[in-house]
């Protein structure tokens, strides 16, 4: 359904196309507008960034889907502390017609697959906002337990919400069988 390759520099056209599409920043960020809407010569800058990322400490992937090989979103690991065992995660599906038909957690699983085994990592841990539930429910569906909440952290259309943090222990994940 979903496979993840590295990022190109064409890729940079769908980056943004997303981040400048209110829905996707909504779902993505909360309508956070560090993530969007940006201008393309701050795209080009971020990918200059992203395209020299060190893997051992981060690095950003193209979700693909695999029926039609088009690309449909973006996956990332962040933060990688080799000597706490932890990464952060991050999930976005920015083509919508692809939203709610499991390639977000399919892709997500094989990260958390190529994470724990590549690196000898002992947590992957990710969050979003209480308001993207389909989010929470994949992050769980994966295997993520809650493991806490910032109180109305996140402000969206006038409207506040939690910020709600997820991690996944390496024995919780090995014990969910192949993907």
């Amino acid at each position: 359904m979903t496979r993840l390759r590295a990022l190109r520099s064409e890729d940079a056209a769908h980056h943004l196309r997303w981040r400048n599409d209110p829905q996707v920043v909504r779902w993505a960020a909360a309508g956070d507008p560090c993530f969007g809407p940006v201008t393309a010569e701050a795209i080009t800058l971020a990918f200059d960034t992203m395209l020299r990322l060190v893997p051992r400490e981060s690095a950003v992937f193209t979700v693909e889907d695999m029926a039609g090989g088009g690309v449909i979103g973006m996956a990332d690991y962040r933060d990688l502390d080799p000597y706490a065992g932890v990464a952060t995660l991050g999930i976005t599906i920015g083509e919508k017609e692809f939203w709610g038909r499991g390639h977000g957690s399919e892709a997500l699983r094989q990260l958390m697959d190529h994470l724990f085994g590549a690196y000898p990592l002992h947590r992957l841990e990710l969050d979003t906002w209480s308001g993207n539930e389909r989010a929470m429910r994949s992050f769980a569906k994966l295997g993520f337990r809650e493991e806490g909440r910032r109180r109305s952290a996140v402000l969206t259309e006038g409207r506040r919400y939690d910020r709600v943090l997820f991690g996944i222990l390496r024995e919780e994940w090995a014990g969910l069988g192949p993907a």
